[in-house]
């Protein structure tokens, strides 16, 4: 099956619907998760253009996250991470580490997965005390077994990325890693043993 079919349902309330009825959207869904990284690189076009006052827009800020932690030697799993990290922006405007974070959880370890979730609260160790917000807010998860590599992610991947003359990869050199970490979900109340 590679196609989403026509075929529906046949209940107008999910305790009427039978085996039959759940095989349809079963089948249904397995297409249409296939095409998730479609969407996700589709999304993250939608921060080219968005500059919010910085010197790069968000989707260049991005893809240097990304690049940086690519030439850094990061595996595709943190190299998705970072690309993906800010995805959020256009629809989490004040929460959108918890967007990428809740994105990717399905597919990245517990870690990334935790990064991602704190990065915001650890970005603002670089800017918080510029806009009135306490800097160290970041300490509230000292001890925690990430803090360092949350901190390190920050330091070396978020906040070093906004430079316009940085050369950073295209898009299209990291979709084939977005793909891979994508194909297959790691854990999720989905997946059938």
């Amino acid at each position: 099956m590679n196609e989403i079919s026509n075929e529906r349902a046949k209940f107008s309330q999910m305790t009427d619907g039978t085996a039959a009825d759940y095989k349809i959207i079963s089948d249904n869904f397995k297409v249409f998760s296939k095409e998730l990284p479609d969407r996700v690189l589709d999304h993250l076009k939608l921060l080219e253009g968005d500059f919010g006052g910085f010197s790069v827009d968000r989707l260049e800020h991005s893809l240097q996250s990304a690049t940086l932690a690519h030439q850094d030697g990061q595996d595709e799993e943190y190299v998705v991470a970072a690309l993906l990290h800010d995805i959020g922006d256009t629809l989490g405007t004040f929460n959108h580490a918890d967007i990428g974070a809740a994105m990717l959880k399905p597919f990245v370890s517990e870690k990334i997965h935790w990064i991602l979730e704190k990065h915001g609260i650890f970005q603002g160790y670089y800017f918080f005390h510029h806009i009135g917000l306490d800097r160290d807010m970041r300490e509230q998860h000292r001890g925690h077994e990430h803090f360092e590599d949350c901190a390190h992610f920050c330091a070396a991947y978020d906040q070093a990325a906004f430079d316009k003359n940085f050369e950073s990869a295209p898009l299209e050199y990291f979709e084939p890693m977005v793909r891979r970490v994508m194909a297959a979900p790691k854990q999720s109340i989905y997946l059938m043993e």
